[in-house]
Order: structure tokens, then sequence, then C-alpha cells
């Protein structure tokens, strides 16, 4: 059964926005006291938050979908409806979080570190906050917004001070096991590590932890064995330890060419090679080890490698290499703020950016509107209500839309489709409806709710209105 889990596929759905509600106050003597819809509530977001308790990704590997609750609708009385709950996601420190095309999006270190990874829906605004001088009496209310949907992928880099790096069975779980309080399984076969195995290491005042990586073989970083895999581990890492085998039996195997090939594996990968590196030559307690140890020293040291004649089973050399480890870590957290800072990574808009593109889509022969509001205005509107379609055509008009469908070219009668391909809204344009009060006259207005004026003061409206009709009509008379 897998027991540890570093990379997965996320499947997220933040909660929908409560729909805003449409309602009149009434009361006894008073059947019309304006409009009292209250808002829908927000929809919950999921975020992941780094947990130190947190190792592993394996519960998301069992159960990748995950949603938040959707937000309460609104109610009359100005009742607002309640924000949906937010979904926590504890990850371990040092998660990375990329989208499905291996974008980052955020690199998550340090407990307590946050990131949102699906935003909720809006609540639909109710008819009392749509109320103005001009729309007395609204007689519709906003949908909820739809909560963000997204597939994201958690990749886990082990936050650790020092890699223990090498070939399989060069001893490397020996060596953290007597050098840390971890108990990683060992044996005599390859391949026996075949997770990271984290302990912690304390040498005088300074406190480090070390990672044993799964072992390493020509061709790791194209995908051979488990090398790939697990190299990541070691990105975070400020000090890579050689662990080289000075007693193997295999006759095509030294400790040299051992390091030439970790070494070129490490570089292939993306410049591992450049990290401090210390070579351990393991296993001295064995006279062909010693003396092999000592045979290659001076090659090692010619290179500039500090290098550490150690025992895991004789308990050889130890100390010397914990206290020399901690002193390169001492100078690498020196060189580095006291806390490294969550990287989100942030994609500003242009200065001249509308909000919204116009193309004409030549397959399916309508122009195209995207961008965040339109798309948005279209999710919250009822389209069973005349009154809220024509505020639609308000804002739209008040965004420039039909501005820049007429630079576009578009014509009387031509499709447009507003949002995705998959979920669009498509409609016959009309170029009238600048500002849908020619379709549906002064929406939103009712004289119940307005103060009785002078018969003579009605008597001239209804003349001045007759004498426009009039106007309108002897204009279209034709010739």
């Amino acid at each position: 059964m897998t027991t540890f889990v570093d990379r997965v596929e996320l499947h997220v759905a933040a909660g929908n926005g409560g729909h805003g509600c449409a309602s009149v106050h009434r009361e006894k003597f008073k059947p019309l006291g304006g409009p009292d819809g209250g808002n829908g509530g927000r929809g919950g977001d999921v975020v992941l938050v780094v947990e130190q308790s947190v190792t592993t990704l394996l519960d998301y590997h069992h159960s990748p979908h995950r949603k938040a609750t959707n937000g309460k609708p609104g109610e009359g009385g100005n009742r607002s409806g309640k924000d949906g709950s937010d979904l926590v996601l504890p990850v371990p420190d040092g998660t990375v979080v990329l989208d499905r095309a291996g974008n980052v999006l955020a690199d998550l270190v340090g407990q307590g570190t946050t990131y949102v990874a699906a935003q909720g829906g809006r609540g639909g605004l109710g008819n009392a906050a749509l109320a103005s001088a001009r729309r007395k009496a609204p007689g519709f209310a906003l949908l909820g917004e739809p909560g963000d949907l997204g597939e994201i992928v958690l990749e886990l880099k082990t936050v650790a001070d020092v890699a223990l790096v090498g070939f399989p069975s060069a001893g490397k779980s020996s060596l953290i096991s007597v050098m840390s309080a971890a108990k990683p399984k060992i044996a005599d076969y390859p391949f026996t590590t075949l997770v990271p195995n984290l302990g912690v290491v304390t040498a005088g005042s300074t406190v480090y932890t070390v990672a044993d990586v799964p072992g390493l073989i020509p061709g790791a970083s194209q995908g051979k064995g488990l090398g790939l895999e697990f190299l990541r581990h070691v990105e975070r890492c400020s000090v890579l330890v050689h662990v080289l085998d000075t007693a193997t039996l295999e006759s095509d195997r030294d400790p040299l060419s051992d390091l030439d090939m970790i070494e070129e594996e490490l570089k292939q990968y993306g410049g591992l090679n450049r990290r401090p590196r210390v070579v351990v030559l393991n296993k001295v307690d064995i006279p062909d080890g010693k003396e092999l140890a000592e045979m290659v020293r001076p090659d090692l040291e010619a290179r500039g490698f500090r290098v550490f004649e150690v025992s895991a089973v004789a308990h050889t050399g130890l100390r010397e290499l914990s206290f020399a480890l901690a002193e390169v870590i001492a100078k690498a957290r020196a060189a580095k703020p006291d806390q490294e800072a969550t990287r989100v990574v942030i994609r500003p808009k242009a200065v001249d950016d509308s909000g919204f593109t116009v193309t004409y889509d030549e397959a399916e022969e309508v122009y195209r509107v995207r961008g965040e509001k339109p798309e948005r205005w279209v999710h919250q509107t009822d389209f069973n209500n005349d009154e809220a379609v024509g505020y639609l055509a308000d804002r739209l008009s008040r965004l420039g839309v039909e501005e820049a469908l007429m630079k576009a070219g578009a014509r009387a009668g031509d499709g447009v489709a507003i949002g995705p391909e998959e979920n669009a809204v498509v409609f016959d344009w009309e170029p009238t409806m600048l500002a849908g009060a020619e379709m549906l006259g002064r929406r939103g207005e009712d004289h119940r709710l307005e103060a009785p004026r002078p018969a003579a003061s009605r008597r001239r409206d209804r003349e001045a209105e007759r004498d426009e009709a009039q106007r309108e009509y002897d204009g279209f008379k034709p010739f």
C-alpha cells in the first residue's frame, strides 16, 4: 500500500454565490413599502495551508475531488444569505502548486502559509441593493456567481538542509540512521529506499535536517530508476553529500566513476551540481574499503571537495562530518533571509486593458466577447426576466462592448457570444439597444412608490408624450 505520495492532481471547486432576492416590503396600510430583497451569500474558497504535521499528499491521492460549500440565497426583509464555509486543505511544507500546463502558481514554504486555489463566487445583489434614484423598484435580482473550478497539481519538494545522494546500497540509509533518530528500512539490495527519509541532527548549537533520497543510477534525470521522481526533493537543500561506496562488489564501479555519474545527473536535472557539496567515503570499516578510500582521497581533494572517511557500522568519522555540515549550513542560513517568503506568481493587467476583447469566430460565424466582467455579468443575469436582461444591456453598454462590436464590424442581426466556447450565451445583436430603454421603457420605476402629483402636471406629461409619439410617427411617414 502507498504510504508516501509527493505528487497529485487535485480537482478543486469553490462554492457558488447565493442568489439575490427580489422582494417588496409589505405591511398593514402600506402594501408597497419599497424593495427589501437581501443579497446572496458568498461561496466558500478552497484554501491550501502549510501544516508542519502533514508530511505527505496521500490524502489527496485517495480523494482528489474537493469542493467548498455554496452561499445561501438572500431573503425578504433585507436579510442577506449566509456565506459559504471555506474549505481549508492542509499541505506539507515545501508544496509547489502548478497548473495543468506546468506553470508555477505558488511555492508554499513556512508554517501557516496560505494560497487560495479556487475563489468562491460572489453573492448576487438583491433588489434593495439595486434600487437607485432612477430605478426605485427593481423587479429583479442578480444571480449568484459560480465558484471557480479547476485542476491543479501539487508537488512536494522536501524542505531539508542536507541531501544524501549516491548509488543504491551506498549506505545512505545507514548513515542517516546513525546520525539522527530516523529509522529507515535498511537492506543489502538495491532500491531499499523507496521514499525520502528525514532525520534531525544536532551538532553543537546547530540543528539541521538531513534527507535520504532514493538511490540514483545513470539516466536518473531522464526517468530511469527512481531518481527523476525524487530529484525534486534535492532542490531546496543547502548542502549535497555524495555518499560513495568504497567496498562495492561490482567490478565496473569505483568511487571516482560513481561521483562523476552522480554529478552528471545533478547537472542534467537543472544545475544542482553548483550547490555546496561534500564527499563521504563510506564503509571504511572494511579493510579493502579503507585502502580504496586512502587511494582516491587525494584525487577528490584535488577537485576541491571536502572529504570524510566514515563508517556507519563502526560509527567512525561521524562527529567530524556532522560538525562540518553544521558549519556549511550556518553559512548558508546567514546568507538567506530569516524566513523564505512564499512565492506567488502575479500577472498584472496592462494599463490600457479595457477588461474585455471582441473577436470574430469564422467557424461559428459569431462575434465572441471575452472578459472577466462581461462573463460574470452574464452568469448573474436571469434571462427569464426582461428587466434583468435590460439591466445587463445597460452594463455592457457602459463598459463599451457595444462600441467595440461596431468597430469590429458587427451589424444588426449578427450573432454575438459572450463567454467561452463551451459555455457561451449567444444572441442576435441589435445596435438600437444602446441602453436597453428602447425595448423595455423606464425600467424599475413604479408610480405607486412616488408621491401623488397634481392633475395638471400629469396632464402636461401625457400631452408631451403624445406630441413626441406624433413627431416620431411623422418622421417615419413614407414619401
